[in-house]
């Protein structure tokens, strides 16, 4: 399987590409730990059907050293016993910040509040930035049908 447009070769794609990977570096140097970035960022690819993407941060996650066990459980995070409250704060905040359309109004109040009783204002930022960023990868890569299986960790870093 091929994409359907190579992103790296096409000057347009790529030159965007460049500041969606730039945005991304002001939220992996920020201190929202990088454990749960890589969490969020698999939760919201697996809702959004990015093989790509939950590849690329699954092995990314794992060459950091998180668990298979914890890997494995992402998608069952609410019955999962391996994550603490504040990962859950966050992936409950991807899940909303994912499925905006699913209801009117978007992320509710009562899961905003959790989270910020575990981030500061600029992990929150930086949390935020992260969900929105996931996302926009999510859909390129969906659109152009990257395929996925042959990341390897620092492939582009």
């Amino acid at each position: 399987m091929d994409a359907r447009l190579n992103l790296l070769d096409n000057p347009i794609a790529a030159k965007s590409l460049r500041h969606v990977i730039s945005a991304g570096k002001v939220v992996s140097d920020s201190t929202l730990p990088a454990a749960t970035q890589e969490l969020v960022k698999i939760r919201a690819s697996q809702i959004n059907g990015c093989g790509f993407c939950t590849d690329m941060h699954t092995k990314d996650a794992t060459h950091a050293g998180e668990t298979s066990t914890r890997l494995n459980l992402v998608a069952a995070w609410r019955e999962a016993k391996a994550f603490t409250d504040a990962e859950r704060a966050a992936l409950e905040l991807a899940e909303q910040g994912t499925r905006i359309a699913d209801t009117a109004g978007g992320v509710t109040d009562e899961v905003w509040a959790n989270a910020a009783k575990h981030y500061d204002e600029d992990q929150l930022a930086a949390l935020v930035s992260l969900i929105a960023l996931i996302n926009a990868f999510n859909r390129v890569n969906v659109i152009v049908q990257q395929p996925a299986g042959d990341y390897q960790p620092g492939q582009f870093g």
